[in-house]
């Protein structure tokens, strides 16, 4: 289905346009599925974001600022985040010792377990999208998503 049946246009759109329509459309679609698979955990997916970064430190605490450089949504309040995590006993929070206005934040056990009962969802969710697409058209459509966004 095209773009156009899609918003029901009968007007010609320019390729510009249509790209940009098209991206946001699938971005929407992935979102909503991504949401569906995250709900019985209660988690957002910027939180869950939140969570894979801090995952991906190892065991090493990182700083609001760290989290906030890695989000895929920069607009994100990481603080708000965090803090929401913290409820769920998902992170900790602690007061830097050598700076005291630095705050680190590290994953918890029942953290890493949410995300490991999460990661085989997850990679089901991410295959489902590109089984459409052969080897060849995904490593095209990574390339050409990458050139399209970096300006």
């Amino acid at each position: 289905m095209t773009i156009e049946e899609i918003i029901k246009t009968n007007t010609s759109l320019t390729n510009a346009k249509r790209i940009m329509l098209n991206v946001l459309y699938a971005q929407n679609i992935i979102s909503e599925k991504f949401n569906e698979v995250l709900k019985p955990y209660d988690l957002s997916s910027e939180q869950y974001n939140v969570l894979r970064i801090l995952r991906g430190q190892k065991g090493v605490a990182a700083n609001m600022f760290a989290i906030q450089e890695r989000m895929i949504a920069k607009t994100s309040n990481t603080t708000r985040l965090v803090d929401k995590l913290l409820l769920k006993d998902l992170v900790t929070r602690n007061v830097c010792p050598d700076n005291r206005r630095k705050i680190e934040v590290a994953i918890t056990a029942k953290g890493l377990e949410v995300l490991k009962k999460l990661d085989p969802q997850v990679i089901l969710h991410e295959d489902s999208f590109a089984a459409n697409l052969d080897a060849t058209e995904l490593e095209t459509l990574n390339k050409l998503l990458e050139k399209y966004r970096n300006q």
